[in-house]
């Protein structure tokens, strides 16, 4: 389906790839209480502008949207994560969180001069971290001095900081976020270049990451944005031929979850944001769960028990 070239007084980036409105019903039935642990809302833009510094302009994608694909899938819960497109105005997101009636949790954007005040708002909003994007194509490098004075500020509130990097500059960033006192959550596994060995020196050093820090999580999602074997056509035909998609991202998170079973986390990404191939079919990104969690346990700890420590302690 095509959302419309406008959004709000806002013209959507050329050759913007609009989010699927015919998803399956997955196969996989999700255990009780999962949650989805990475989505985002795209304004809509004649509500919620988005920020002057973007880098893109996307299609609209609301919270009532977001939440009739949480039903339709079996979702319980959200956590819904800043989208880069909003900047630091988190109007959008907290709007999405009053609407669930407590079933969502957030991830906002700050900047260093953010009050106390306003992140007390936040909280009470249900904002439970932070994101810093290092992703050069997505943002321009926020200093590292100005990070930490915002992680000194969250840090009280028991929040969480989620980064987003990709593989090749983790060497130049392993430090840096070593030396990060909160936890920290890895969008996506760093994203790893999946046509290189899982047992490479690339994908070895994520690994050690994870075993040196103890306070790092990390989502093992998006598989759609790392496979390179697809899907390449509609995703449901793929998925009624009984062929199994992404499966070249199968190995690298299979093993992240299996080594650090109570550290992982699982999103669909809706609305999936800056795909230049495709566009996913979310039920199909459900049934890509059991390949990479396997057993029941592992499926509980994934989908339940690990976002439910992470955003609904309190």
């Amino acid at each position: 389906m095509t959302h419309g070239d406008t959004t709000g007084d806002f013209t959507k980036t050329e050759g913007w790839l609009d989010w699927y409105d015919g998803p399956s019903k997955p196969q996989f039935t999700l255990p009780e209480g999962a949650v989805d642990a990475h989505c985002h809302v795209f304004g809509p833009g004649a509500e919620f502008p988005y920020a002057p510094e973007r880098k893109y302009t996307p299609c609209d994608a609301s919270a009532d949207q977001l939440f009739a694909l949480r039903d339709h899938l079996g979702f319980d819960r959200n956590v819904i994560v800043q989208a880069t497109c909003h900047g630091a105005d988190n109007r959008a997101l907290v709007d999405a969180l009053g609407r669930s009636g407590g079933r969502a949790r957030g991830v906002a954007t700050v900047r260093r001069d953010v009050t106390d005040e306003e992140l007390a708002q936040l909280h009470a909003a249900g904002v439970r971290g932070v994101r810093f994007n290092f992703v050069k194509r997505l943002v321009d490098r926020v200093p590292t001095d100005s990070l930490e004075e915002i992680v000194a500020k969250i840090a009280p509130l028991g929040w969480h900081v989620v980064i987003y990097f990709e593989a090749e500059d983790l060497p130049e960033l392993y430090d840096f976020f070593s030396g990060i006192p909160t936890d920290v959550v890895v969008d996506h596994m760093g994203r790893p270049d999946v046509t290189k060995d899982p047992d490479g020196e690339e994908f070895a050093l994520f690994l050690r990451f994870m075993r040196e820090n103890e306070n790092v999580w990390t989502k093992v999602s998006c598989p759609e944005r790392l496979s390179v074997t697809g899907p390449r056509a509609l995703p449901k035909e793929i998925r009624d031929g009984e062929l199994q998609a992404y499966t070249d991202v199968v190995p690298f998170a299979r093993r992240v979850v299996e080594e650090f079973p109570d550290r992982v986390l699982w999103g669909t990404d809706w609305p999936h944001p800056n795909l230049k191939d495709h566009m996913p079919d979310d039920g199909l990104l459900v049934d890509y769960i059991p390949q990479i969690a396997t057993t029941a346990e592992l499926q509980r700890k994934l989908l339940v028990d690990n976002p439910s420590r992470l955003y609904w302690a309190d």
